[in-house]
């Protein structure tokens, strides 16, 4: 259920591994400018009450070129967060606007999936990973249009709400699941922008990673209408714990290359979107990394997350800059159109602030706060917090936040200790995909 806080108006297994490919990069630290030219704090005010940070899209995808080509978050006409009840198996889909859960899935035949990351395309549909029951990816259509009717009875049978999960294999959105290895994590749609195409649009892809029990890191892009392999790559003798799955957490950039960060094996990876190659860079003097986001321009935001520190890797010079100290464990982050930083903190129990344009950093106090993990935009700009232990049984909460008075406008309840940290909304790929002009 929803407790609104302030009135709100409008509104196969073992699949086939690819070679090893690798290329080299090097990085230094350097300490980042405190008054960086051309950050603007203001936010938008449209699109319904309270202040708003403007995240619709309005440049063009890699290379289109005309009005209008490609896609956006601004053509979908609804606005979601898709939120893991890691214990219970499932996956809510929220809308961001009344604060409903409309809806809630199985993310497998048992509740031993244990999900975590939701990805979220620019047409709304997401991607579930599941770290437990041998490890998986679910893909679950947004719209009725694209769900299946797999028992030809011309309707589709699909859940009503929180209470309505429907057994595995019945729900005709789930449209499709492939098999990876125990504790995938790392996951991110791309855009599906295809600059040979006539208007530019195309079929958006998945990144997926998880290790397998050799300590081999597999990456695979997968077609994001079928889930079948179009491109893979394997990162053998992992320098890491097997615990973490290897690759943490992923993003993409405009050019639809996948980005990822280890935890313990304190680095960043990219995946080359054409040739499957991979470059790496040491994030230097951090022992873990948690939170990658994605900066309009394509850079990388990254939470070491037992040093206080928020970094960015400047992707033009292959150096990493030290944004901020930051009170607190830090755990998954979102980035504004701004350059501004939303990291969610624990210990110092809340949400931060990084101001791209000052350095300053704000401390924001969140109710009932416990362990918030995971952070992400709406499309209307509003800041969402899913704290995974708050309240009462059972836990889990999740806030929407106005982006400028940092009032919590409403808050979710009736989730299941929510592991989530990712872009839920889909708003971070439209950001890096269609970065606002000017």
């Amino acid at each position: 259920m929803a407790v609104a806080l302030a009135s709100l108006t409008g509104c196969t297994k073992d699949p086939e591994i690819g070679d090893f490919g690798t290329g080299t990069g090097s990085a230094s630290l350097t300490q980042a400018d405190e008054t960086a030219e051309g950050a603007d704090d203001t936010v938008g005010t449209e699109g319904g009450t309270g202040a708003k940070l403007d995240v619709g899209g309005s440049g063009e995808p890699p290379e289109c070129g005309g009005e209008g080509g490609g896609m956006g978050l601004e053509e979908v006409a609804f606005s979601n967060i898709w939120v893991a009840n890691s214990p219970q198996g499932t996956v809510s889909r929220i809308d961001t606007r009344t604060g409903d859960e409309i809806a809630r899935y199985a993310t497998g035949p048992t509740n031993a999936t244990d999900p975590s990351r939701t990805t979220v395309n620019l047409v709304g549909d997401i991607a579930a990973l599941n770290r437990g029951g041998g490890g998986s990816v679910i893909k679950i259509a947004a719209e009725q249009e694209r769900c299946i009717d797999r028992n030809g009875d011309g309707a589709i049978q699909t859940s009503q709400g929180p209470s309505d999960v429907l057994p595995w294999n019945e729900d005709e959105c789930v449209v499709w699941s492939k098999d990876l290895h125990a504790g995938a994590r790392a996951a991110a749609w791309d855009s599906g922008s295809d600059p040979q195409a006539e208007d530019c649009a195309g079929e958006p892809s998945l990144w997926v990673s998880a290790m397998d029990p050799g300590m081999t890191v597999h990456v695979w892009r997968l077609a994001g209408d079928t889930g079948d392999e179009e491109g893979s790559i394997s990162i053998p003798s992992w320098d890491g714990s097997a615990e973490w799955g290897g690759l943490y957490g992923g993003a993409v950039d405009r050019g639809r290359n996948f980005w990822a960060i280890g935890k313990d094996n304190a680095a960043l990876f990219r995946v080359d979107f054409e040739t499957m190659d991979v470059q790496r860079w040491e994030a230097p003097g951090v022992e873990r990394l948690y939170g990658i986001a994605m900066d309009k321009d394509g850079n990388p935001y990254v939470t070491a997350e037992f040093d206080n520190r928020l970094l960015r890797f400047d992707v033009e010079t292959e150096s990493w800059e030290d944004l901020a100290t930051i009170s607190g464990i830090l755990r998954g982050l979102a980035v504004d159109r701004n350059g501004d930083a939303w990291v969610a903190t624990n210990q110092t129990c809340g949400l931060a602030r990084y101001h791209h344009g000052s350095g300053a950093v704000d401390t924001i106090n969140l109710p009932e706060c416990n362990i918030p993990v995971g952070v992400s935009i709406d499309v209307d700009g509003f800041v969402w917090v899913v704290d995974q232990w708050a309240g009462a049984p059972p836990f889990g909460r999740a806030h929407k936040l106005d982006a400028s008075s940092y009032a919590v406008e409403l808050t979710v309840m009736g989730l299941d200790t929510p592991y989530t940290y990712s872009d839920m909304t889909g708003a971070g790929l439209d950001l890096v995909s269609f970065p606002p002009q000017g």
